[in-house]
């Protein structure tokens, strides 16, 4: 690979030997002394062409090695530097050395309508050079103020994002979550799929509950408590909008405060409690009913259909059989007591649909 680099600087070096000969037989056509040799005509004129070329060749191609070392050091001495200027300062020095360029570029068109080129070429690249330091300079030493207005407008932004945010929410009803919701966990996964919009409300009285429930003496009650306090961690964590609300009513039960509480913030309450679920429709509070929802996206099945499944234990009636979908609807066969732990076609005769679930009536296909 050095190779190949060096053979490639040495034919840059046959390029610039070519042109720096080009350059002095024009100064020397200029000044009148290049027809006082006449051997400079035709071939002798290409063969000092090539001999040019040879010698910018050779001479890279000799220097190639302190060449190399040269940008390697001035390489390593402007990465230390850089280094050592905080990226901000890159940043602004960069934008100012563009800006610099560009109002350079324009005022050089007019420069170059000087019909003296000796004049005009030289006041061009000192535009240049005195615009990309003062685009330089300016940005590095104004970056205060630019750094506090670019901050000011992102802030203007992202505060106007947040206002019409909020103005979303407020016309979006909150979900109030009630304990056995936050209990059955399903509302962490709900929550992620993104379908509930608008705020998650945690009334502190169902804070409470759950804590009374976590330090329980019952295992279960215990375990079922602090696995609830564990999703409301996460939902708090993961999603910005779920707020704990310290409203509160004294003397009712914690299923009234609830309608109360979702009548008031004119919210729905999120519940698994069918009974909670059945008042508070009754007192035209919204209601999402988890067990519902999870009904809803269950593969729906028809009276007639076939269905492969096991028979797992027997059902509390003589003869049934008890069998399970994949996404854990109960199955009740009749007749598939004797089929226990054997996989068998069963026909369904009707599906039976409530607020705490659905559940599937079948017979063993003869």
């Amino acid at each position: 690979m050095n190779r190949v680099i060096r053979l490639l600087v040495a034919t840059l070096g046959v390029f610039a030997g070519i042109g720096i000969f080009v350059g002095v037989i024009s100064l020397l056509t200029a000044i009148g002394v290049v027809h006082e040799i006449p051997w400079l005509m035709g071939w002798m004129l290409v063969g000092a062409y090539f001999i040019a070329g040879v010698i910018g060749g050779l001479f890279f191609y000799i220097i190639y090695p302190k060449l190399e070392a040269l940008v390697r050091k001035i390489g390593a001495v402007l990465d230390a530097q850089m280094s050592k200027i905080p990226t901000k300062d890159v940043v602004f020095a960069s934008v100012g050395l563009i800006v610099g360029l560009i109002i350079a570029l324009l005022l050089s068109t007019l420069i170059n309508q000087i019909p003296i080129p000796w004049l005009s070429t030289p006041l061009s690249i000192v535009v240049y050079l005195v615009m990309a330091y003062l685009g330089v300079d300016v940005a590095l030493k104004r970056k205060g103020e630019l750094g506090s207005m670019t901050e000011a407008v992102a802030a203007k932004q992202s505060g106007e994002r947040k206002q019409k945010a909020s103005r979303q929410d407020r016309n979006v009803p909150p979900k109030i979550l009630d304990t056995s919701a936050i209990i059955d966990g399903r509302i962490y996964d709900v929550a992620k799929t993104g379908i509930i919009d608008g705020r998650i409300v945690i009334p502190e009285f169902v804070l409470g509950e759950l804590r009374h429930i976590a330090d329980s003496s019952d295992s279960l009650r215990r375990q079922k408590g602090r696995r609830g306090l564990d999703i409301l961690s996460q939902l708090q964590q993961e999603f910005p909008n779920v707020v704990v609300s310290d409203k509160d009513y004294e003397g009712i039960e914690v299923d009234e405060k609830l309608i109360r509480l979702a009548s008031d913030m004119k919210g729905k309450i999120i519940t698994n409690d069918l009974n909670l679920n059945k008042v508070a429709t009754v007192k035209n509070v919204g209601v999402i009913n988890i067990n519902a929802l999870a009904t809803a996206v269950k593969t729906p099945v028809m009276p007639g259909e076939i269905l492969n499944t096991q028979i797992i234990r027997e059902g509390k009636e003589a003869g049934q059989g008890l069998a399970y979908l994949d996404d854990g609807t109960m199955i009740v066969v009749d007749g598939g007591s004797k089929r226990i732990g054997q996989t068998v076609d069963v026909s369904i005769t009707s599906v039976l649909q409530t607020g705490a679930g659905r559940m599937i009536f079948a017979r063993v296909v003869a």
